[in-house]
């Protein structure tokens, strides 16, 4: 046995269960030079071998630290030694005066997703261990809200990161383990100084921790009801049966919040979840059998006794992701954070159909006509220079390609996609 072999056994088992053996396209690694992140490209590159996958590492260097850009040279050195292909992804810009950890994790997240875009990966590994989700509780305990880090979830950064996992197979593996590990086979690391300045709460944890701690099962995936949904082409969903079983259609049990706010942020196109008490107050009024209409987080809720309806608030079409853009041919671009849409000629914008469905054809107006009145002026619309209108959900136009993500997003929120296997296009 290799000195390698008892570090790569450590992600092996999620490795297998979630990624894809069938597919040649890359395994994205982050990779902060870190023991956890060593580990992770260590036992990515012991997989991904086998199957005939390539690895690219991806270090992200968030220039907040003088000697960040020596760091990530070393990342790049050790990825080599390991024949690993390497990228360093620079967090360039002003930072922010406060709330750095959190706007430094959002800078992270969107690195990564373009980076995996760049190369053409679905899957994101992350080398977050038993001791992260134990860290996230305390500081839950101490008021604060970071979540627990799952291990397999879609991308956080939308729209960047459409169709994007992140895969921790790490996340039962205790750090000292880790590290005991490395040192058995003679692997060095590097460790950040900003783990050990206890003005950080995840520091404070840390200590407080101290290798200790019980570790629980990891919390389960919400578990939507799918039977009950349905999500037509103009992106409005609708979880049917209300009258039967109200409480058990967004979800079951306790994770029925969870899986309102993801069909909220899917059927608006926002980024931004609700506030949790915004939410608790829209989902006891549906629990207790209301009728009624309501908007929140950019979405419009309409519940009756058979239904629950779910599309994008037309009096918020008007934020700037809704906004006129131009198409370039051959450069796909999401309008509204609901749907990507890809020209194949030049001269023609994107915009919301409100205002402009009497420049329709008779036959797209028909179409129209049947459409629930709270969907007609979200519909996309796409413009030509001289003037022409057209709307492609109501009737094909050769020029532009569309597809949605309000479907294959939502799925992936509510914890139905599993593998990479399962991810879309």
């Amino acid at each position: 046995m290799d000195d390698h072999e008892p570090i790569a056994g450590l992600s092996r088992d999620a490795l297998d269960r979630r990624l894809d053996r069938s597919t040649a396209s890359p395994i994205v690694v982050a990779f902060s030079g870190g023991g956890d992140s060593l580990a992770l490209l260590i036992g990515a590159r012991r997989w991904a071998e086998a199957v005939g996958r390539p690895v690219v590492a991806v270090t992200i260097d968030h220039r907040l630290q003088p000697g960040s850009a020596g760091w990530a040279a070393w990342c790049a050195a050790q990825a080599e030694r390991l024949g690993v292909a390497h990228r360093t992804f620079l967090w360039n810009g002003e930072k922010p005066r406060t709330g750095i950890p959190a706007a430094a994790r959002a800078a992270r997240h969107a690195l990564l997703a373009q980076a995996a875009r760049a190369v053409g990966a679905r899957v994101i590994l992350i080398g977050h261990t038993a001791d992260d989700r134990l860290e996230a509780r305390l500081m839950r305990q101490a008021g604060g809200s970071i979540p627990e880090p799952r291990e397999w979830t879609p991308s956080p950064i939308w729209p960047a990161g459409r169709g994007l996992f992140l895969l921790r197979p790490l996340l039962n593996v205790r750090r000292a383990d880790i590290r005991a590990r490395l040192r058995e086979a003679g692997e060095t690391w590097l460790d950040d100084p900003a783990n050990t300045d206890p003005r950080h709460p995840r520091v404070r944890a840390r200590l407080e921790l101290a290798g200790g701690g019980d570790l629980p099962p990891e919390a389960a995936t919400p578990a939507p009801c799918l039977d009950h949904l349905t999500i037509d082409s103009a992106g409005e969903i609708t979880f049917k049966g209300a009258r039967a079983s109200r409480p058990h259609l967004l979800s079951s049990g306790r994770y029925a919040r969870a899986s309102l706010g993801a069909a909220l942020l899917c059927a608006s196109g926002s980024s931004r979840p609700p506030r949790t008490d915004r939410l608790d107050r829209l989902l006891a009024r549906i629990e207790a059998g209301e009728v009624f209409t309501a908007t929140l987080a950019g979405a419009r809720i309409e519940a009756d006794l058979d239904e629950i309806r779910i599309t994008r608030e037309a009096g918020d079409i008007a934020r700037a992701g809704a906004r006129s853009l131009p198409l370039i041919a051959g450069e796909p671009i999401v309008w509204d954070g609901r749907f990507e849409v890809t020209a194949n000629v030049d001269g023609l914008s994107v915009a919301p159909l409100a205002g402009l469905a009497a420049g329709l054809d008779r036959g797209e107006r028909a179409a129209l006509s049947r459409l629930s009145p709270a969907v007609r002026k979200c519909l996309p619309a796409i413009i030509e220079g001289a003037g022409r209108v057209t709307a492609p959900l109501l009737a094909p136009d050769e020029r532009v390609s569309i597809r949605s993500l309000i479907e294959d997003r939502l799925l992936a929120a509510c914890g139905a996609i599993v593998s990479e296997a399962r991810t879309g296009p």
